[in-house]
């Protein structure tokens, strides 16, 4: 499995200027970006002939051409040199052209050869902003962040931790006397969940000695620009002067191109940093099934941590489809190799031989609602796979849909990858693309409804963390069964919202891991059963909301929805109830610790 990195930009772009050493902003590039992109520039004074730069153009496209060769990643040179009496104007129109995600400047020899000064520099940047102040390290194993919670500390933070260093302080000062600090509150909410960092705070009169002194420690500090109006043509800000000046290490002045509001002091600031933590765990977190195709090594991987694996399909009239998906799965994943330990079948009681098939092909058969009996029987997927907890007997527990048309081993071997691989991983999430039927055509990058018009948004709203998540309501997906058990399971379709949530909130986004298993293709549902699913999820929401701030937000005359219908050439409406409650932890249960095959 290869290793995943916290990717800070897709593409940064350094100039190449004649007679400029780009050395420590090249570095710098490669450290952080997939892309770098170099721009020839030939400055040539006012008053000089443009013709007179020619030769100076041919020496910077050989230089253009050995450092697009050389390096890694390597970089790509755009043909064209430019030379001019305005070398930053020619800059700021190839960042346009180009939009990279990142501008690097060496902090004296390109700002000089530029014919800027840092403030000009910083004052309305095409893109984010780097300054450098070399040399910069080939490995920069310790990194210093000193972070306030301004407009440019989230940028610092997100460009220190794609460094990969060894080890990274986050350096929070406070002035004396200072009894709140707003700005902050963001950027404290992600530090806590970066256990990587380590997180010092100190008050301190003189900011920028306490910073030089934590410096002798480091060899990168990444610091933002002062968020205040920059008075001085030559200057970057008090503190970062000093630091630019004095600093043992190698020092990254940042900037955001985001544009500064009155509210950038506010408690608001920071509080986009979440996107830190987001863009950390989709880099990192986020497979593909093609990953874990060698079936044999995590066979190899289960008998090595003494696991063992079932697979529970649920199914209500799926007589179709489960067949198919039984047949593939068994032969690919038992009979092949003995990868999964067990297949049931949790029935919600179809009536159009779904039992019945999977009963001939050798998987055990369970009705959902005679399981449990002494606590009620009641409708929904959520409550077959509460139940099949209960049913199986495996160490990690996997669940599929039984509605899949193109059902191929990944949809399983696929999510059981991360949790072989990792130990840290309780949870994943398969994702794919759902092909949409309209009209009798197949439109590929439909379906999804509910998810994008419901689950999403609402997860962005209240659990920003799980904004990276693919498909949240996807019915691929798997986890251990000692996180598992400790999980209330809603019994209809807030099934898979609140999981995502309650494993959020018990184990750590980190816990969570999400495999793109290709494409899927089922049976789309009418529009009357999605806004039925959506009210469900809603509700799922709401609850796990409730818990979290200690009200009740929701009333019993909530969870009826009122369906409108059309007949005989009039409107009317139709009520019906759509409640979605809960099951209790499954380890609260206890004819669980007593049930057949149950580990001591």
């Amino acid at each position: 499995m290869t290793p995943r990195t916290f990717p800070a930009v897709r593409t940064a772009l350094v100039p190449i200027i004649f007679g400029c050493d780009s050395t420590a902003a090249l570095a710098v590039a490669r450290a952080l970006a997939t892309e770098v992109v170099l721009v020839g520039l030939v400055p040539v004074a006012p008053g000089e002939a443009i013709s007179a730069g020619s030769p100076k153009a041919r020496a910077v496209r050989s230089q253009l051409r050995e450092l697009a060769a050389a390096g890694d990643p390597p970089a790509r040179a755009r043909a064209a040199v430019r030379v001019s009496t305005t070398p930053w104007d020619d800059l700021r129109t190839a960042i346009r052209q180009d939009d990279p995600d990142l501008l690097i400047l060496d902090w004296t020899a390109h700002l000089a050869a530029l014919g800027v000064t840092p403030s000009e520099a910083l004052a309305r940047p095409e893109c984010d902003l780097v300054l450098v102040r070399g040399p910069f390290p080939a490995a920069p194993r310790r990194v210093l962040a000193p972070v306030r919670g301004g407009p440019h500390a989230e940028l610092a933070l997100r460009l220190a931790l794609a460094m990969q260093p060894e080890h990274m302080v986050a350096l929070h000062l406070t002035p004396p006397g200072a009894h709140t600090d707003a700005p902050y509150r963001g950027l404290e909410h992600v530090l806590r969940r970066l256990p990587e960092v380590e997180t010092r705070a100190a008050v301190a009169d003189d900011p920028a000695q306490k910073i030089l002194e934590e410096a002798a420690a480091a060899n990168v500090v990444v610091i933002g620009a002062t968020a205040q109006s920059l008075r001085g043509d030559g200057s970057l800000g008090p503190v970062a002067d000093r630091v630019l000046r004095d600093s043992p290490a190698a020092v990254l002045v940042v900037k955001t191109r985001r544009p500064m509001s009155a509210q950038a002091l506010d408690e608001t600031a920071g509080a986009q940093a979440i996107s830190i933590l987001v863009d950390k765990w989709f880099a990192e977190n986020t497979f593909e099934a093609a990953e874990f195709h060698d079936i044999e090594r995590l066979v190899e991987l289960k008998r090595a941590r003494n696991l063992t694996i079932s697979l529970a399909l649920p199914a209500l009239n799926e007589a179709e489809t489960v067949g198919k998906i039984i047949r593939t799965i068994k032969r690919a994943l038992m009979q092949k190799a003995p990868l999964l330990d067990e297949i049931v079948l949790i029935d919600s009681n179809s009536t159009d031989g779904t039992r019945e098939i999977a009963a001939g092909l050798g998987v055990p058969v369970y009705i959902h609602q005679e399981v449990l009996p002494e606590w009620g029987a009641r409708r929904g997927k959520g409550e077959a796979l509460w139940k099949s907890l209960y049913l199986t007997r495996g160490d990690i527990v996997a669940w599929i849909d039984t509605d899949i048309v193109n059902v191929h081993p990944r949809f399983v071997y696929g999510i059981l990858g991360p949790l072989l691989h990792n130990a840290s991983v309780k949870f994943v999430k398969g994702f794919y693309r759902r092909p949409l039927n309209v009209g009798g055509r197949r439109q590929a990058g439909g379906g999804g409804r509910v998810t994008e018009l419901t689950a999403r948004p609402m997860l962005n709203l209240f659990y920003p963390e799980l904004s990276g998540v693919v498909q949240p309501l996807s019915g691929e997906y798997a986890g251990r069964r000692d996180a598992l058990e400790q999980l209330p399971f809603y019994s209809g379709y807030g099934v898979e919202t609140g999981l995502l949530i309650d494993v959020l909130e018990r184990f750590g986004l980190n816990a969570i891991a999400q495999v793109d298993l290709l494409e899927r293709v089922h049976h789309n549902q009418p529009l009357e059963a999605l806004s039925k699913m959506s009210f469900a999820i809603l509700q799922a929401v709401i609850h796990k909301l409730e818990r979290r701030y200690g009200k009740t937000i929701l009333e019993e005359v909530n969870k009826s929805m009122k369906l409108i219908r059309y007949a005989a050439g009039s409107y009317f409406l139709e009520v019906e109830e759509i409640v979605e409650r809960e099951r209790p932890p499954m380890v609260h249960v206890p004819e669980y610790a007593t049930r057949p095959g149950a580990r001591p």
